[in-house]
């Protein structure tokens, strides 16, 4: 059986827990956010390159 019984200082236990927890949640958040936002600032720095004709392909 699971024991999630943390003896006298399970008020400390679980805070470090619960605070690690939204720690990682919040990091993982971050950085999905940040993947997004260089997506789509790649996408339009991609999109402006294409309407220019300044791209990788157009150089010798």
């Amino acid at each position: 059986m699971l024991d999630l019984d943390a003896g006298a200082y399970g008020v400390y236990v679980w805070m470090s827990y619960g605070l690690s927890a939204a720690a990682l949640g919040g990091l993982v958040v971050s950085s999905l956010a940040f993947a997004r936002r260089w997506r789509r600032r790649a996408e339009a720095l991609e999109a402006r390159a294409r309407e220019t004709g300044a791209g990788p392909e157009s150089r010798p």
